[in-house]
């Protein structure tokens, strides 16, 4: 592996980790005041750490990308909302079907959904025509 390789997963995992913990701490928080509920909660806290994200893995995880915003972001907005339809679907249906809280089950999914979201992100949102 080279170390172009090793530094963009260590920074994906870093940016990954704070946008995670943002949506996580969000979604969580918002669904334990009963404000809305969790499939709402989570929409929110995608919502609040896409920003993180995108910015994040722009400035530091791809930066030997040269692809334009203008191509990136909707290429990256498409990986997020195709991985953040997979939380969703995993979430409710573990709700539904498991007996375990949504801090739990949130946590358990957005570990599940990671690997794929680094894939299409390094392969496809920030790279260029080379």
């Amino acid at each position: 592996m080279s170390q172009r390789h090793s530094s963009s997963i260590s920074w994906f995992t870093i940016i990954g980790a704070l946008a995670a913990l943002t949506h996580y701490l969000t979604a969580v928080g918002i669904e334990h005041t009963n404000l809305l509920s969790a499939g709402q909660a989570n929409i929110t806290g995608f919502i609040v750490a896409f920003p993180v994200s995108y910015f994040g893995h722009r400035q530091f995880s791809f930066t030997d990308q040269t692809l334009s915003h203008r191509k990136s972001f909707p290429r990256f907005f498409s990986v997020a909302i195709l991985g953040f339809i997979a939380n969703q679907t995993l979430v409710l249906n573990a709700l539904h079907y498991i007996q375990a809280p949504f801090w739990l089950i949130l946590g358990m999914v957005m570990v599940l959904v990671a690997v794929s979201t680094y894939l299409l992100s390094k392969y496809w949102a920030f790279k260029g025509n080379q």
